[in-house]
């Protein structure tokens, strides 16, 4: 198995989900600050710096003065894929899929009399969807990036009113893979990011228990996806059955008749395959202003014991932008036959077919999207003078992708094959049923103050995944994941802070065959979503996560 290194560039560079989902949430919470990766995200009660205004901005009001907040994060990404064939695998009597058969292509026999062990797909490098050019940039394997991010914050003295503003990522996912990879009809290229550059946020301290804060996040959003694209479906295996047991003998022997008889599908040059490569889309979407806004409280009523909680609103948006679509000869030569016989284009026009299927495609795209909702709370207890422990519990909307739909300025004619056999689909318009799920998710950090200037931080966070059993894919190669961190604070003294921090992400997953109707479920109507029909899919995910922050007061 092969292991990538992801790296931040610009915030940092963490693999996901498909929308925010890390990738287990798609990322969530994992780029935004390291302090709180020690801590399990269970930082609440007890925000970190400036990052509480993503935290709870109610905590801005510990900052006093004015002060600076720089952070670095390096991601080490090993993301594993592995298909193979379970026992009586074949779609429509057909097993001889050159993905995980080892049969010459020659072989005359349709039924594979030697599977591989097992394909390895694994994602091959990072990506990312750069703005100003307007696609996504492959970083390269083992190439190591590090930016920081930053904000600042001031407390005018005698004031109860903290300002601050940061720039930091919410969401930053994105992997790419050479072509030819098995990975590849599921995603070869895929980034997804939310990056924040600009949070004007405002902290009031009620009282000395009591402290308020909001902050506005003013975000660009983009989408981009490259990947090929096949269809091992059963009635595409009808199709591969009468273009060979069928057609055969009239191969460059046909008339009149048997074009009216077989509705010129025999005039084909090329049959079509399940297992056979369909063609390319390319698409991006993107916003450059996507607001939102979060509300913060936090409740200090005695030094050992505090209270926090956060509202991190959703941000409904209108993505726009290009799509590309690189039609195989396959699809082509079927619809060239049909058109060739007066039966078939009879037939084409009965099923809605085109009249012709140029060999690339392209225009304007768009879709709704929408960042999901979250809340959280938690609190923090001093079990010893030394010793602080803090619990979070949180709920994240992701209900609110149970459908990502797009929309194509013009007819499009693969979609117009493609709407015959699946669900959601329209000559202008793809649906993906995600179905995904609002799951609560809880973490926990511990924090020692060893001395007066060194605390140390372990921390644990268990994360549900918001997609449901049905719908599990190696495009998220995340499911169930733990994320554990280990850190350390410094303070040189009373205005100058730094912290080191290690985190590390695990996740495995097994799709067995048949299983999943966005990966591996054969049947007539699973044509767009299921490349891998019929095959059992696992992924394993690896990650690891170093950083380094630098806080002082002026």
């Amino acid at each position: 198995m092969k292991s990538i290194r992801l790296r931040p560039l610009a915030i940092a560079i963490l693999l996901t989900g498909c929308s925010t989902q890390s990738f287990a949430h798609l990322g969530l919470n994992l780029s935004v600050d390291i302090r709180s990766l020690t801590m399990g995200n269970a930082v609440t009660a007890d925000p970190p710096g400036i990052s509480a205004i993503h935290f709870n901005p109610a905590g801005l009001t510990k900052l006093k003065g004015l002060q600076t907040d720089v952070q670095g994060i390096v991601a080490n990404f090993g993301v594993q894929k592995e298909f193979s064939a379970p026992p009586g695998y074949n779609v429509f009597g057909y097993s001889d899929d050159p993905l995980i058969c080892n049969d010459a292509p020659n072989n005359p026999s349709n039924i594979c009399t030697d599977y591989k062990d097992s394909v390895s797909g694994d994602v091959e490098y990072a990506s990312l969807y750069i703005p100003i050019l307007k696609k996504i940039v492959d970083l390269g394997p083992g190439w190591p990036v590090m930016a920081p991010t930053g904000g600042i914050s001031y407390n005018p003295p005698g004031s109860k009113l903290t300002y601050a503003t940061a720039a930091y990522a919410p969401m930053v996912a994105g992997f790419g893979s050479e072509d030819g990879n098995p990975g590849n009809f599921m995603g070869q290229q895929v980034a997804i990011e939310r990056i924040t550059y600009l949070s004007p946020s405002i902290a009031y301290q009620v009282n000395d228990e009591l402290s308020i804060g909001a902050s506005v996040g003013m975000s660009y959003n983009a989408v981009a996806l490259k990947t090929d694209l096949r269809f091992p479906n059963e009635m595409i295996g009808v199709l591969r059955m009468v273009d060979e047991a069928v057609c055969a003998p009239f191969r460059g022997n046909s008339n009149v008749i048997t074009d009216l008889l077989l509705f010129g599908i025999c005039n084909a040059d090329e049959g079509m395959n399940p297992f056979s490569k369909f063609g390319k889309l390319e698409v991006q979407l993107e916003q450059s202003l996507s607001p939102s806004y979060n509300l913060g409280l936090m409740w200090e009523p005695t030094e050992e014991f505090g209270f926090g909680m956060v509202y991190q609103s959703s941000a409904k948006m209108r993505m726009k932008g290009k799509y590309f679509i690189d039609n195989a000869n396959a699809p082509r030569e079927l619809i060239k036959g049909l058109n060739s016989s007066a039966t078939g284009q009879i037939l084409a026009a009965i099923l809605g077919f085109p009249g012709y299927i140029p060999p690339t495609e392209s225009g304007l795209m768009s879709m709704d999207l929408e960042y999901p909702a979250h809340f959280q709370t938690g609190i923090k207890y001093k079990v010893l003078p030394d010793l602080q422990v803090n619990f979070d519990i949180g709920w994240t909307d992701f209900k609110a992708w149970e459908n990502f739909k797009f929309e194509f300025d013009r007819q499009i004619s693969a979609l117009k094959i493609a709407k015959l056999l699946s669900n959601n689909v329209t000559n202008q318009s793809l649906s993906l049923p995600l179905g995904f799920q609002s799951p609560w998710s809880w973490g926990i950090g511990v924090e020692y103050s060893a001395n007066d200037r060194l605390k140390l931080r372990a921390g644990y966070e268990p994360r549900a995944s918001a997609i449901p059993d049905d719908k599990r894919n190696a495009l998220v190669p995340i499911n169930n994941a733990q994320l554990f961190g280990l850190g350390l604070g410094y303070r040189f003294d009373e205005d100058t802070d730094i912290d080191l921090s290690a985190a590390y992400l695990r996740s495995k997953d097994n799709i067995p065959a048949n299983t999943s109707s966005m990966a591996n479920m054969t049947g007539v109507d699973n044509l767009l979503l299921n490349p891998y029909a019929g095959l059992n899919i696992k992924t394993k995910t690896d990650v690891i996560i170093l950083g380094i922050n630098y806080r002082t007061r002026w």
